[in-house]
């Protein structure tokens, strides 16, 4: 609906995967995936919940559809958005707390070399633009930190980042994901 989905549909299909985009609920029939993409987390809440997206795809996760959430995907998964607007809400399905643009406006992009839990090779480049600060995590898996801070989290078939894999050309993740999907 928002986002950077163009660039995950490009990265799922260099990884093997068919896609779709999702628009209403109807949408969400027969996936084996979802990607909740970074942009901006009210704005997406907003739509899905005008299209009467949000119940369907809240009870398609809970209900195990494997979901990539990548930047503000995590924001809208998160159990708590720290400084979130007054009436923001999210799905609550990824046991995190998070401080949107955490890291900063978008003049405080930056990119690291990431270790991430499950990754054979060199270091994932992680990309951060305006991207959410993991404060604290609950039942969630720690894959990967910078500088002490959870950037990389998986909770059984979610699995959440502070980071824009997509805008990168190493497709490790999105490989990793479409596996997952697929399981």
């Amino acid at each position: 609906m928002q986002g950077a989905f163009a660039e995950h549909i490009r990265a799922l299909e260099k990884s093997g995967a068919r896609t779709r985009l999702v628009r209403a609920p109807e949408d969400l029939d027969g996936l084996n995936g979802i990607v909740l993409p970074g942009g901006e987390s009210t704005t997406m809440m907003m739509l899905m919940e005008r299209t009467g997206l949000l119940e369907p795809l809240r009870e398609a996760i809970a209900g195990g559809l494997a979901t990539f959430a990548t930047c503000a995907g995590m924001i809208v998964l998160a159990r708590d958005v720290v400084d979130g607007m007054a009436d923001q809400t999210g799905l609550g399905l990824l046991d995190v707390s998070v401080r949107r643009n955490g890291y900063g406006r978008q003049v405080a992009s930056f990119e690291a070399d990431l270790d991430v839990t499950g990754l054979s090779g060199k270091s994932f480049p992680g990309v951060f633009i305006r991207s959410p600060l993991v404060e604290s995590t609950g039942s969630t898996e720690v894959i990967s930190r910078h500088d002490g801070h959870a950037v990389a989290v998986r909770q059984g078939r979610i699995v959440g980042l502070c980071f824009h894999p997509e805008l990168t050309s190493d497709l490790r993740l999105h490989k990793q994901f479409v596996k997952l999907a697929a399981s």
